[in-house]
């Protein structure tokens, strides 16, 4: 199983919350992040796109990187780690996308991918007069399939001649072509999304809970591909809080859930109205006002606390109860791949590197002896 960082492209990460570690979103902060990804054995960091935040007192995701220019530079200063890069597909061509991305890929030797967003925050878009209607919100998936065919298309061929419903391409050049493959990755988890993942996708990204739900959500991705006849990995996200014992790690969890920001929140929940049916819309729902409890509810499995301030679970628990669960998400499921965010991310990529990767193979070896 592949283990990830979803790089924090915008400031303060995937924790809104007064008490979580505040930071601004640097290319040097990235860069240890990747640096100490790359040596502890993490395989892929990935970078999100994000066009504007969501304010109250901690201004959260008001200050963002470019996801392409920023993996581009960590390309360079990498040797090891896979890279994708998010593109929002209403901001870019698919041929200057396509082009940026064969690149970027030619700077990692063959270790760049795409991570494709359909568009769901109406008012990243709005503020430039990109917004091409509420409409977009049922349409969003029939736009990106031809988005992605356009770009897929370009770097099979180099030149292409194009007339669809969203795109006119008339003897389009992009060269060269990539010398590797460049993958793709998703996120939907409505039926429309995982069929897009399920026809164009290498990866895809799900926010599930329990090893049960993010079953749930593997049975789901395999009849699409099954439909498709493709293989498509699984990543499912996860923040991890960890620490020597339960007691350190729900302290530490209780304490950023203290510190919610409410009003960020509020924006944030108001931007998903429109896309209800859609990941974000699914995953925040009125939950997120919620302050919930940090429960172990046996003696081997983390808590997992999703709401308030956690927009995505948390692992919460000792390492080896994180360890356990990691290992479960493999054994019982088979997934591709996990992708973990931290509230502070260089310590926290190290510690996880250090304290529960080695208990996982340990696990394994236990197993095989």
């Amino acid at each position: 199983m592949d283990y990830g960082v979803f790089l924090p492209v915008a400031n303060n990460g995937w924790i809104t919350s007064e008490t979580a570690p505040q930071y601004m979103p640097t290319f040097e902060l990235n860069k240890e992040i990747c640096e100490r990804a790359e040596a502890g054995g993490f395989d892929f960091a990935l970078g999100m796109v994000k066009l504007r935040g969501y304010g109250g007192r901690t201004e959260h995701w008001d200050y963002a990187a470019d996801s392409f220019a920023l993996l581009a530079g960590l390309a360079a200063a990498t040797s090891r780690l896979r890279l994708y890069a998010t593109v929002a597909t209403l901001t870019m061509h698919p041929a200057v996308t396509a082009r940026m991305a064969v690149t970027i890929n030619d700077i990692s030797g063959g270790r760049f991918g795409v991570n494709v967003v359909s568009g769901w925050n109406k008012l990243e878009y709005s503020q430039m007069g990109l917004w091409p209607g509420d409409d977009y919100y049922q349409g969003r998936y029939d736009y990106t399939t031809e988005y992605v065919e356009v770009m897929k298309e370009l770097w099979e061929k180099g030149e292409v001649t194009h007339t669809g419903e969203h795109f006119t391409l008339e003897s389009c050049f992009c060269k060269p072509t990539p010398e590797h493959p460049i993958p793709l990755v998703f996120a939907g988890q409505s039926a429309r999304g995982m069929e897009l993942a399920a026809r164009h996708g290498d990866y895809t990204f799900m926010i599930g809970g329990s090893v049960e739900e993010v079953g749930t959500l593997c049975d789901r991705l395999r009849q699409a591909t099954t439909a498709t006849g493709r293989e498509v990995g699984a990543y499912a996200l996860y923040g991890i809080i960890a620490a020597p014992t339960d007691e350190e790690a729900r302290a530490t969890a209780e304490h950023y859930l203290a510190g919610t920001d409410h009003e960020a929140l509020a924006n944030q929940m108001a931007t998903a109205d429109g896309d209800k049916g859609g990941t974000i819309g699914t995953v925040l729902g009125s939950e997120r006002e919620m302050l919930p409890s940090v429960d172990f509810l046996d003696d081997v499995t983390p808590a997992i606390v999703q709401g308030a301030c956690f927009g995505s679970p948390q692992l919460v628990g000792s390492y080896d109860r994180v360890a356990g669960f990691m290992g479960r998400l493999e054994d019982e499921l088979g997934l591709a791949g996990v992708i973990l965010t931290f509230a502070d991310f260089p310590a926290g990529v190290t510690d996880f590197s250090e304290q529960v990767l080695p208990r996982v193979r340990a696990r394994r070896t236990a197993e095989v002896g």
